[in-house]
């Protein structure tokens, strides 16, 4: 059985509607949207998921070209912009409703020209933030974070090597090659297949974790070596503190600890599966493992507003709001002292975040070292990484060594 063209376009003008109301990430919501409509085959499922993240990739620039952002005006554009006739699929049934007068008129409208906003697709009181980050790199950083993402991955080396997890992947059939500055990455383009991955007696094994190249090249900034103790502080569900344990290849401690429990939660899977016996879970703070000053090396991937991973959450840059953006830095403030605390003398603090703007990144560490003069940068640039640039997600990081003025020099 399988959906028409027509019910498949109403299918992802409800999806649409769905997301404008809720917070859920598009890729779960798209899950439990499936689930409850057994009928959708996999094609259709493959279509109007490719449909929806199309749709939010250039949700300003197709609401532009009808004059109306909402779903159904959306969708019309997608239509005009492949070159399909909108009136073919609006047909009423199982399929939206016909056009209305207004709606042919704005398809046989010209539209006006598009603000740098529009075809950037951004929210346009972000403009400052990034013209900050990029300046005259902007518009060809926001095309890059329209296009898909290639499916990235991170060989575990406790358990096999890059070249070993290549020639097993290309002989399934993908085309794996290696991340051109991760030594232990491997990238595959964006297309069919990939899904199949996370049920690949590789990944299964443990051979492999999916994570893009950027976090990788930040996790390596950590210079995390055998023997060490080191804290996780905003863990998620553990792919830095995965990354961190194979660097130590399993030798001395890693305590893996997130103030949202539920994001923590995949990690015991993950952590069985990799063989990475040095990791701990914290499910509270405090106690004798959290010591003040305890930790050689404390790893802060903080909270933030994810705006270098827009082209595969795409949704993200919508639900963006000013206020949400203020409090998110006082939270990133406040987790970096936390983080200064724990952090023994000598060692060092990897701040980093997921996020493209200034006032999470260089803002936050400036405000950091000038209220807290025992820490300073371990380099004079920090990292940045963006899709225009390095081929990766949007990444941010500092290191910073704990120097009291006894250590200085």
């Amino acid at each position: 059985m399988f959906m028409t063209p027509a019910a498949r376009i109403q299918a992802v003008i409800d999806v649409l509607v769905a997301l404008d109301g809720t917070q859920q990430p598009v890729d779960r919501y798209l899950k439990d949207f499936f689930r409850a409509r057994r009928y959708a085959g996999s094609k259709d499922r493959r279509a109007i998921a490719g449909l929806v993240f199309d749709g939010l990739r250039h949700r300003s620039s197709l609401a532009h070209r009808m004059g109306s952002d909402t779903p159904r005006a959306q969708v019309i554009a997608a239509l005009l912009a492949a070159g399909d006739d909108p009136a073919t699929l609006f047909t009423g049934g199982y399929g939206p409703e016909p056009l209305s007068e207004a709606e042919r008129a704005a398809i046989a409208a010209t539209p006006p020209p598009a603000l740098p906003h529009v075809t950037g697709e951004y929210p346009y009181w972000l403009e400052p933030s990034l013209l900050r980050a990029f300046g005259d790199d902007l518009p060809a950083e926001m095309a890059a974070l329209q296009t898909r993402a290639p499916v990235d991955l991170r060989v575990n080396t406790l358990k096999a090597t890059r070249r070993e997890v290549l020639a097993a992947l290309q002989a399934e059939g993908f085309a794996a090659a290696p991340t051109p500055h991760a030594p232990a990455g491997i990238r595959i383009p964006p297309g069919e297949g990939n899904a199949t991955l996370a049920k690949s007696p590789l990944f299964l094994s443990g051979a492999f974790e999916f994570q893009d190249e950027a976090a990788q090249m930040a996790s390596l900034l950590a210079e995390a070596k055998p023997g060490m103790r080191i804290l996780d502080l905003a863990a998620g569900s553990g792919g830095k503190a995965l990354a961190l344990a194979a660097a130590m290849n399993n030798d001395g401690h890693i305590l893996a600890f997130d103030d949202v429990p539920k994001r923590l939660a995949p990690l015991r899977e993950r952590v069985t599966r990799a063989g990475a016996t040095c990791i701990q879970q914290a499910d509270r703070r405090g106690g004798p493992l959290w010591g003040d000053g305890l930790f050689d090396i404390v790893f802060l991937d903080a909270p933030c507003t994810g705006t270098g991973t827009w082209r595969r959450q795409p949704e993200l840059r919508w639900r963006l709001t000013p206020a949400r953006l203020a409090e998110l830095t006082r939270l990133q403030d406040w987790l970096l002292d936390d983080a200064a605390r724990h952090t023994g003398a000598g060692g060092r603090l990897v701040y980093a975040t997921c996020s493209l703007l200034p006032e999470e990144n260089e803002d936050r560490v400036a405000a950091f070292l000038a209220r807290t003069p025992a820490f300073a940068r371990a380099q004079p640039v920090d990292f940045r990484a963006s899709t225009a640039k390095t081929g990766t997600d949007g990444f941010f990081a500092s290191v910073l060594i704990h120097a009291p003025s006894g250590l200085r020099s």
